[in-house]
């Protein structure tokens, strides 16, 4: 029996046995957007009686342990390890310390096979042997030298293990279910956009994103990806193997806490519309069609959306800071969509990057921009940065300022707007305001403006092909 698989405790001994069908086992992995993934793994295996070990290999290098489940008829689980001490090279070595290995060498001039009887003493930096009473270094050259050791240590593994220490008294083959989270496999949307800006319309295609950073390979497994925030403890890290769960954990958190951060310019109205997927929770699944193995250190991509010929339109925005004068700046490109049924699309969107790509004159593709997102609900409006425009310029003036009293301030601020392309364009040009604590009073504007929010009011200024035009306004600031 190979002491790498199997441990034997008390009165019995546990083998893993093999699989009758392939209805009797199951893999199946839902993963969430912020670096967790729940892994359910059913396996058929054969009990002996009394207290016993059981080795589960093949489970998730980056398995948080304490989230572990087993689920069996008839067992009582005494003990349970997680053994990431895998076996290399090295790991062989390093264990050998204290221990006789038979080193086998070549002898240049023969040709000979020469075996020594060695004691490994140290594996700082290189290996240190002793052989014949002598002190050597292991060399490092082209001389061929074979170790050969006398038996696998029992806490090394060829794959990451889960060890089970339990007691039943109904020996027999039947299912053991194991779930668990791990961090390392990761999931986020990924959409290609090619942007028609003379039709109006935008075609799309969306792709769940895989990522497996472990050192697992997950076969022939039924994947479903989870779009929406689950809740986690904040400032809390989960260690383990290292601290593998708690690296791949937070740079992920990190990732979907950058989208969540950028939705304020991006979704600018709410949506009305249910999603056609599954709900679990407050959430939504994506259950891929067929079974897929997720290799270890790959990344696999999956369709999730597909729609052609979705209205969709060019804009261009400008946000001025409060009341100040600064050099001309381009304005921001965007383009401006909704993501409901009547636009064409009617789906919600998780979080993930949008690249977008337009035609030039023959016709070939072209990069214009891209724009990360938090996950968006059906019939949502939304209007994506995707750079700037140097050639649409706008230059903020403060034409004069005063304070009425220590609560009462008036300003009045002038734009000049400049169109160096060859077509006529319009810029919403927002004006951000200090919010619910102060009251605006417009006094006198050259074109009437609109007010979004408490926080901004915006005008639509039409500025003429390779031309100018101005903006001016004169408000009233009460602090209450």
């Amino acid at each position: 029996m190979s002491k790498l698989l199997f441990l034997t405790v008390g009165l019995g001994v546990m083998l893993i046995a093999p699989l009758a069908s392939a209805q009797d086992s199951s893999l199946e992995l839902t993963i969430y957007g912020d670096g967790r993934t729940l892994v359910d793994d059913v396996r058929e295996v054969t009990y002996g009686s009394g207290v016993q070990s059981l080795s589960l290999p093949g489970v998730s290098s980056a398995i948080l342990p304490q989230s572990v489940t087993i689920r069996s008829d008839d067992i009582e689980i005494l003990e349970q390890n997680f053994d990431f001490d895998l076996l290399t090279p090295a790991k062989l070595m390093e264990k050998a310390v204290g221990e006789y290995v038979q080193l086998v060498r070549i002898n240049p001039a023969t040709g000979a096979e020469e075996t020594r009887r060695a004691k490994v003493l140290s594996v700082n930096n290189g290996t240190v042997v002793q052989v014949d009473g002598r002190v050597e270094v292991l060399r490092a050259d082209q001389i061929p030298t074979r170790v050969i050791f006398p038996s696998v240590p029992e806490n090394l593994r060829a794959e990451p293990t889960l060890s089970l220490k339990l007691d039943t008294n109904r020996p027999g083959t039947r299912s053991l279910g194991l779930s668990y989270l791990t961090s390392g496999v990761t999931w986020e949307s990924d959409y290609v956009v090619t942007f028609d800006e003379t039709s109006k319309q935008m075609d799309i295609q969306g792709w769940a994103t895989l990522e497996n950073l472990t050192q697992t390979r997950f076969e022939d497994a039924e994947l479903s990806v989870i779009a929406g925030y689950v809740g986690t403890l904040n400032n809390r890290g989960y260690y383990n193997n290292g601290g593998e769960y708690y690296r791949f954990y937070n740079q992920s958190r990190n990732r979907v806490n950058q989208y969540r951060n950028q939705r304020r310019n991006i979704q600018r109205q709410g949506g009305t519309e249910a999603s056609s997927q599954e709900r679990v929770g407050d959430n939504l699944i994506y259950r891929l069609p067929h079974k897929t193995t997720l290799a270890a250190k790959q990344k696999k991509q999956i369709s999730l959306v597909a729609a052609e010929g979705v209205a969709a339109e060019k804009a261009y925005e400008f946000y001025q800071p409060g009341f100040t004068s600064s050099p001309p700046k381009g304005v921001e490109s965007r383009i401006s969509f909704s993501n409901s049924r009547a636009a064409g699309l009617g789906e919600a969107l998780p979080s993930g990057t949008v690249r977008v790509y337009t035609k030039d004159q023959n016709g070939k593709s072209q990069f214009i921009g891209e724009e990360g997102i938090g996950h968006i609900a059906g019939g949502s409006q939304m209007s994506l940065k995707l750079g700037e425009a140097f050639d649409i310029t706008v230059k903020p003036t403060l034409v004069s300022s005063e304070n009425l009293s220590s609560t009462r301030f008036e300003y009045e601020m002038q734009f000049d707007l400049r169109n160096a392309s060859q077509k006529d364009v319009t810029v919403r040009l927002y004006q951000t305001l200090s919010g619910a604590r102060n009251d605006y009073d417009f006094l006198r504007e050259s074109q009437p403006g609109k007010m979004e929010d408490v926080y901004r009011r915006y005008w639509d200024v039409e500025i003429p092909a390779e031309g100018r035009s101005e903006l001016s306004f004169k408000v009233r600031q009460s602090r209450r």
